[in-house]
């Protein structure tokens, strides 16, 4: 998530509070800093309409394709079917290699190759698995893939450049997402899943770090455990993709540390990582107070769910249930629609209802955010009505006026009746 090794000190610091693709790195990690970080051709915002068929109101020059991915999956766990402009947006933005750039504001122009994006590739790949009926557009992902892989087995945030934890991560949980072993995608002798043992660490490290991942080798090949890294590569080491299910039977807690198994160690670092902070994460980039990495912390859940450990990862959702809202706030108050994605995703892979979430119905506000659905199942609009009920009796206290216009939407759709409306030109909700 939120990216390095790529973008500018602007992106990197965007990145922060909109859970785009590459790692928040906390003071002292192994990660490379906003001054070493490289700005594409493409890093200055875009000024130009939003798309109507984005989800979203911020500027979607860094985060477009994987903010939308998010958002298709989110609603999609949900029940409800996206607009079909929503998934035609997205397919459209599909580079004729296979792979996604962040974002085009003009897609018959063709993609520069070296600012594909593999972190929104992978977000458009799950994206268009989890809705179905996109073979094609997936496989030409998973060919750019195998296309782009390094020697070492890993894969980077644009081709051609190092290696990294997060994306090889992110790249391992697509290809799982689409019905190929990662173990069968094989550049210079080495797998996709060798990639991503090679950031993890071992028995020899300190046990502080044992099961944790490093961003990438620091000087000399060490590695440094680096929460943010740790928390996406995990979702994937541990066999996930998005989204992740439901839990069954009773909470588990995580598994005492053995050093001898990857899926369990890594579990066991996150678990441990989320406890000392109180059930999240925190980060601080380099020169800023520590405070909270909400979107590390909500892949960490996820991976932990995935892993079967439902208690660290539900104590996790239940922080962001309770600490949340600046998040999905953003800036300039208005909804951010990867963090409600995120959240969204999260609730559902650890039992809670996303209709009432705190004081927030996460669903009503990602759908006034972005193109009316094709279709919303009766269960989702009688969520709303009832998270709405709830919120009148304590008197509305830290609603936003966007779940209000959500609730009144999908209240206006009922039950699971197909329809659609042409957005104006340009406006966004």
């Amino acid at each position: 998530m939120l990216s390095a090794a790529r973008l500018s000190a602007v992106a990197l610091t965007a990145a922060v509070f909109t859970a785009t693709a590459a790692p928040a790195f906390a003071a002292g990690s192994s990660g490379p800093t906003p001054s070493t970080v490289s700005t594409p051709a493409s890093a200055s915002p875009s000024t130009a309409p939003l798309p109507a068929g984005l989800y979203g109101a911020t500027s979607p020059t860094y985060d477009a394709v994987f903010r939308q991915g998010l958002s298709l999956m989110a609603l999609h766990a949900e029940g409800i079917t996206p607009a079909a402009s929503a998934v035609s947006w997205l397919t459209g933005q599909q580079c004729a290699d296979g792979g996604w750039e962040p974002f085009r504001a003009d897609p018959a122009k063709a993609c520069t190759p070296s600012q594909e994006d593999t972190n929104s590739s992978s977000m458009a790949v799950q994206a268009l698995v989890a809705v179905g009926g996109q073979d094609a557009a997936v496989s030409r992902a998973v060919a750019w893939y195998k296309k782009i892989q390094n020697k070492d087995g890993g894969w980077s945030y644009n081709p051609g450049t190092a290696s990294d934890a997060n994306s090889t991560g992110l790249v391992v949980s697509a290809l799982q997402a689409a019905g190929t072993d990662p173990s069968t995608v094989v550049t210079g002798g080495h797998s996709g899943i060798q990639g991503l043992d090679a950031f993890q660490l071992g028995c020899s490290a300190p046990a502080a770090q044992q099961g944790g991942f490093a961003y990438q080798p620091g000087t000399g090949g060490k590695l440094v455990a680096n929460d943010a890294a740790s928390a996406q590569a995990a979702l994937a080491a541990v066999g996930g993709f998005l989204p992740v299910a439901a839990p069954s039977g009773a909470a588990s807690a995580a598994p005492a540390a053995n050093c001898s198994d990857a899926e369990a160690d890594a579990a066991q670092y996150l678990a441990k990582r989320l406890g000392a902070g109180g059930n999240h994460i925190s980060a601080a980039l380099a020169g800023a107070p520590a405070g909270p990495d909400y979107s590390s912390t909500a892949w960490a859940a996820l991976a932990l769910a995935k892993a079967g450990q439902s208690a660290p990862a539900a104590g996790a959702v239940q922080w962001l249930r309770e600490n949340g809202e600046a998040w999905i706030q953003g800036q300039n108050g208005v909804p951010l629609s990867s963090a409600l994605a995120l959240l969204i995703l999260d609730a559902r892979a650890t039992g809670l209802n996303p209709h009432a979430f705190g004081t927030s119905d996460l669903v009503a506000q990602l759908v006034a955010i972005g193109p009316a659905p094709a279709a919303v199942p009766a269960s989702a609009t009688s969520a709303s009505a009832t998270a709405a009920a709830t919120a009148a009796k304590s008197g509305g206290k830290g609603v936003s006026p966007w779940w209000v216009f959500g609730v009144v939407l999908l209240a206006g759709i009922g039950g699971g009746i197909l329809f659609s409306y042409n957005r104006a030109k340009g406006k966004r909700s």
